[in-house]
């Protein structure tokens, strides 16, 4: 069976969360028996997002209410 875990990416300072959030992604990794097969992403989120979202700050991609925009982008 495919396991399905949130993995940390990065950790950065975020000026709408007033401090360090981690940025997570999604991964599947296939069954045992198809072990040639790379993990794939399937989602992204923020430590941070829901309470951005609650509090109107949900200004960016990771928190999911602004897609076309990346804060953490300039900074790496």
């Amino acid at each position: 069976m495919a396991e399905i875990n949130w993995e940390t990416l990065k950790v950065r300072h975020c000026k709408h969360a007033g401090g360090k959030v981690r940025l997570e992604v999604q991964k599947i990794y296939p069954a045992e028996f198809m072990p040639d097969q790379p993990a794939r992403v399937v989602a992204h989120r923020c430590s941070h997002g829901m309470r951005c979202l609650i509090t109107n700050k949900g200004a960016c991609v990771w928190s999911g209410g602004n897609p076309g925009y990346d804060p953490f982008i300039e900074s790496d």
